[in-house]
Order: structure tokens, then C-alpha cells, then sequence
């Protein structure tokens, strides 16, 4: 027995799921077949038999009324055999019993071998009330129905009685000659259902092989393949479809964002390297002068000092800006960035940008105006002043850096379909499409020519910007187009 359960799983492992469904099917089918055919037969031949015993009933009550046995030979005789025979067909025995059962006359004998009569005297008789019943052959194994009549009426005096039996032979014989034909018929019918069954769970199971195939391509990569639309979503295949396109737009989205983030890391990790490489080699290249003797003079010493202090506050800013662009992406991934947020106006960092304008390039105009233009106005939010201090430094630097000496900047403060706005107009050279889509991505810078040197920012400014911005749940814009300047825009939500 221990065996079993691991010979079926090995027929599972040999059959496809379309042999186990096939299989399953026939076996069930066949269930069907033999338990319906077998209830056919079983009700045909109680069907048969009660229509023997009402024959023989209504045999033995015609023949018990023909004859009172006073003369049981003579005329009477060919009489009753003539009405058995007029209604009962096959072999049948007929005979008439003294009161105490014994055989007076057998008016018709059986053709083979008659049938094995228990005791019938009148007592016997009368206890079974007309009900047939089934004995043995005396011979053979052949099967009768017998019925016993009273000649007379119940109660009657002279206590003679009739009995009359029919063989069971032909109902046999019809039994088993219908058995074979439901036989061959159910195996008829099986094989076509079989044929039939195996074209049909076949084309049943197509949409799984598609599935399969589409499975199998995304294994070796591909994971732009889908599983086509196979059935109605409401039907097990539709929903099963959807289902893995879902899961497959997930992966593909996960896979590509998995990407981005790793080429993502790889360029900022390159970037960050080059801009730290660049301070780092011209203090080196600071050191090694004055420890080869090429600084003599105290002039040149404090020459080379300056220098690597200025190098070194460049590192210090870029050190600063890297990690808090770290704290920024780490904190946006989990709660917010943790600011200090008090209610305050932009107008007073709109002011401080004014001076600060004016301060490093005294031969700019510099002028103060609401949104696009118009007196100033109050601009209440809740944020925290450190931070878009910071902001507002960054965007002020970004339009010295990026605009000639001397070029008109307008700062615009007020609030603009109920946000309040901070903005700073430029006229200088501008940006293209391209570069605007890009001005906030780190390490960008959209001047190429200006290179990397001391006076040039790191390209992460505008990236802080947008970054913290954001962190007040606002948002930062440019409008730009080459020779037409450059606005940015930070729009934040009102306070109170």
C-alpha cells in the first residue's frame, strides 16, 4: 500500500494536463454511462417482470373461473390451455392442486424443466393472496414467477386451487441481449467522445500554451511580452491574463526603475568623483609645489594658502550639498524631510534676494514686482525660512552665474491662483527645450563652455532647489527660451 500513492504521483508526472483531463473526463463519462445504463436496466426488468405477473395473475383468475374440476380431463381442458396460451407467450406450466396441495393435473406441462413448487395446500394459498413469486427450476438454472388461485372464492369449502408459472427465461434472455448492445453502445459512444474530447480540451488549453510561450520569453528576458487578451475578463482565463499583464507591467516597471536608479547612481557617483577630484587635485598639486621647494618666496606661499582655502571651502559646499540632496532622497522615500515650519512671508526673502543681487553685481537693475509683473504682495506661507533662504540663495546665484554682468533681473513676489509665488526673471541668453528639461537634474549645467572650474557651481544648485521645494509639497518652474531669458518660479501653498 505505501507504494500507491507514489506510482499515481508518477502517472501525474508522465501525463500532460491534457491527459489528465482527458482522463479524467472519460473516467467520469464512463462513471455516467455505466450508472445511468445500469438503472435502465435494472427499472426494464422490474418493468418486465410486473407486466409477467399481471399476465399470470389475469391468466390464473380466467382459468379458475372456467373450470370447478369436476371433470378435470374431458372438454375443459384444451378450454384453459387455450386461455394460458391467449395470455402468456414463452414457456408456461399450468396445474391444478388438491386442497392439500398435492398435483392433481397438469393441464400444461413445461416445455424444459418445470419449476420448483414449495407446498400449496389452501392454507398456503390463501396466506398469499394472489402475490406471485419467484422459485428455481427443477432442472436447469432458469428462474419461474408462480401465482396460486383459489378455484373457488376465498373462504370456499372446497379448497382446490390453481397454480400457473411463467419462465423468467425470455426476460433473461432480453436482459442480456440488451446488456451487450448498451456495451457496445457506450463503447461507441466513448471512443467518439474520447476523439472528440481530445480535440476539444486541446483547443481549450490553447490559451495556456500561449501563456506558456509568453512565460518562457519573459524567462529568457523579454519582459515586454504580455499574454494577449484570451477570453472576457469576467471569465478564469480573462481574469488569469490580466492578472499576470498586471504583474508583468509591475516587474517591467520595477526592473526599469531598478535600472534608472543604477544608471542614475552610476552618473551621480561619476559626477560626484569628478567634482571632488578637481579641488582635491589642485590642493595636491598645491602641496607637492611647496614640498619640491617652488614656493621661495613668503608672497607665493601665501598664494598657494589662499588657493587651497578656497579649494577647500569648495569641498566643504559640495560635501554639504551631496549630503543633503542624500537626506533629501532619504527622507522623500520615508516621512518628508524634517523642516522647521513657522508661518512667515515670501516677501522678506523676495527683499533679501534684492539686496543680494544688487550686492554682488552693483551695476545690475534689479527691480521688485508681483507675479509677471505689478505692485509686490504678501505671499503667507508655513515653511521654514533656513531652508528656502537656501532656496532663494541658490536661484539668485544661478542668475549671476548664468547671465553677463549688468543684466536686468526681476524678482516678482504675490500670490497667483492661490498659491503664493516667488519668482526671478532674467533677460539673458536663455535655455532650449532640452536644457529646461533638464536644468534640475543633478550635476546638469546648460553651459557647456563654462566648464568646471573655480568659479562654477557643481550643477546641483537647481537640484536643491527642486528638491526642497518639494519637501514644502510646492513646486518649481521655468519659462525660458533661447534669447529670451529665464524665469523660475517657486510656487508654495498658502498659509492661512
Amino acid at each position: 500500500m505505501s507504494g500507491s500513492p507514489a506510482h499515481a504521483h508518477g502517472l501525474r508526472g508522465r501525463l500532460s494536463l491534457r491527459g489528465r483531463l482527458l482522463a479524467i473526463s472519460l473516467l467520469l463519462l464512463v462513471v455516467a454511462l455505466l450508472g445511468s445504463n445500469a438503472l435502465v436496466v435494472v427499472l426494464l426488468q422490474r418493468d418486465l417482470v410486473r407486466q409477467l405477473d399481471g399476465r399470470l395473475r389475469t391468466a390464473a383468475t380466467v382459468t379458475a373461473g372456467l373450470t370447478d374440476l369436476s371433470d378435470v380431463a374431458g372438454d375443459r381442458a384444451p378450454r384453459v390451455r387455450a386461455t394460458v396460451e391467449r395470455h402468456l407467450t414463452g414457456d408456461v406450466y399450468l396445474a391444478y392442486l388438491a386442497p392439500n396441495g398435492r398435483v392433481q393435473r397438469v393441464v400444461r406441462p413445461a416445455v424444459r424443466s418445470s419449476p420448483s413448487l414449495p407446498p400449496l395446500d389452501a392454507a398456503a394459498v390463501a396466506e398469499r393472496d394472489r402475490r406471485p413469486f419467484e422459485v428455481p427450476a427443477v432442472d436447469g438454472d432458469e428462474s419461474w414467477r408462480v401465482i396460486a388461485v383459489p378455484l373457488d372464492a376465498p373462504g370456499g369449502r372446497n379448497g382446490r386451487s390453481v397454480v400457473i408459472a411463467g419462465s423468467l427465461a425470455q426476460v433473461d434472455a432480453t436482459m442480456t441481449q440488451l446488456g451487450a448492445r448498451v456495451l457496445l453502445i457506450d463503447s461507441l459512444v466513448l471512443a467518439l467522445l474520447g476523439v472528440a474530447g481530445w480535440f476539444a480540451v486541446r483547443a481549450g488549453l490553447r490559451p495556456l500554451r500561449r501563456i506558456e510561450t509568453t512565460a518562457a520569453a519573459i524567462a529568457d528576458g523579454d519582459l515586454s511580452s504580455r499574454v494577449p487578451e484570451l477570453a472576457a475578463s469576467r471569465t478564469e482565463l480573462g481574469r488569469l491574463a490580466a492578472a499576470l499583464n498586471g504583474m508583468l507591467d509591475r516587474i517591467e516597471a520595477s526592473d526599469a526603475a531598478r535600472a534608472a536608479a543604477a544608471e542614475l547612481m552610476r552618473r551621480f557617483i561619476a559626477d560626484a568623483g569628478h567634482e571632488l577630484r578637481t579641488p582635491l587635485f589642485g590642493i595636491k598639486g598645491f602641496t607637492e609645489l611647496y614640498r619640491m621647494g617652488g614656493l621661495p618666496e613668503r608672497a607665493d606661499v601665501d598664494a598657494a594658502m589662499g588657493r587651497i582655502e578656497r579649494e577647500a571651502a569648495r569641498l566643504v559646499r559640495l560635501v554639504e550639498d551631496l549630503l543633503l540632496l542624500a537626506r533629501l532622497d532619504e527622507h522623500a522615500a520615508a516621512a518628508g524631510f524634517p523642516l522647521r515650519l513657522t508661518p512667515m512671508d515670501l516677501r522678506t526673502l523676495a527683499a533679501d534676494a534684492l539686496h543680494d543681487l544688487r550686492a554682488l553685481d552693483p551695476r545690475r537693475p534689479v527691480t521688485l514686482t508681483g507675479p509677471g509683473g505689478g505692485p509686490p504682495g504678501g505671499a503667507p506661507v508655513l515653511g521654514d525660512e533656513a531652508r528656502l533662504r537656501q532656496v532663494t540663495s541658490n536661484l539668485v546665484g544661478n542668475a549671476v552665474a548664468h547671465t553677463p554682468p549688468g543684466t536686468p533681473v526681476r524678482i516678482g513676489v504675490g500670490t497667483q491662483d492661490g498659491l503664493a509665488v516667488l519668482e526671478l526673471q532674467d533677460e539673458g541668453p536663455g535655455m532650449s527645450e532640452e536644457q529646461a528639461a533638464r536644468v534640475f537634474d543633478r550635476f546638469y549645467r546648460a553651459d557647456d563652455a563654462r566648464g568646471r572650474t573655480e568659479s562654477g557651481g557643481a550643477g546641483l544648485g537647481l537640484a536643491i532647489v527642486d528638491s526642497l521645494v518639494t519637501a514644502h509639497h510646492g513646486r518649481v518652474e521655468v519659462r525660458t527660451a533661447p534669447g529670451e531669458g529665464a524665469t523660475f518660479r517657486m510656487l508654495l501653498p498658502l498659509h492661512g
